[in-house]
């Protein structure tokens, strides 16, 4: 059996589950936007369903954002579930998307300006609300997208072992939909110990491994 190819399989990177075309900019933004929801102590499917009301009100991008304002914004959040986060987060949006516009102009831009890797990663976490955890989810995806070399995060380098993958065989955006399905193997089943729930096939994968 091909681990790698029935993980990937069942579990398809983020920004695909969300429609969304990370090889163009406007994409990239998407991203970024979809990687603050997911960012929040908050459900992956909470923030999926949000980031689709977001695509249901056309405001995708930071012009949009900031002219929707504040009360539009806690609208919408709540409309996808965000509730517990709904006004924080929307003075997040606005904090991000006016210092974003100010400083750099755009997220491509942003990214032109940054020397390396831990220099991007210290740009996005100067916005308010950006922490590692954000930088990671938005950034793993655009390996081999943008010229980036992102250290696997330290679940998905425990999945990875538990499961007998090593993981520095892989680069680009082949090591991005591991990460991702490994990620979301964790967030499933490994975080809240659902075993018992997994689908066959992973559970088939996962015949050997001993849960910790």
């Amino acid at each position: 059996m091909n681990r790698i190819k029935v993980l990937c399989s069942r579990f398809p990177l983020y920004s695909e589950d969300l429609g969304i075309v990370i090889k163009k900019p406007l994409g990239r933004f998407e991203w970024f936007l979809a990687s603050i929801l997911f960012g929040a102590r908050i459900s992956e499917k909470i923030a999926m369903k949000t980031y689709r009301t977001f695509e249901k009100n056309d405001i995708l991008t930071p012009e949009k954002i900031l002219d929707a304002g504040r009360d539009e914004l806690v609208r919408i959040l709540d409309e996808g579930g965000y509730v517990r986060y709904d006004f924080s987060t929307a003075t997040k949006l606005l904090n991000i998307m006016k210092e974003l516009k100010e400083k750099y102009g755009s997220l491509e831009e942003l990214y032109a300006r940054s020397k390396d890797t831990p220099d991007l990663v210290d740009r996005l976490k100067q916005f308010k609300g950006i922490g590692d955890v954000t930088a990671q989810i938005f950034l793993r995806e655009l390996r081999g997208i943008w010229n980036i070399d992102l250290p696997v995060s330290a679940k998905a380098k425990e999945m990875a072992e538990r499961l007998n993958i090593n993981i520095e065989d892989f680069k680009g955006e082949k090591l991005t939909e591991i990460e991702d399905a490994l990620m979301k193997l964790y967030l499933r089943y490994g975080k809240k110990r659902k075993y018992h729930n997994m689908p066959p096939d992973i559970m088939a994968l996962m015949k050997t491994w001993t849960p910790s």
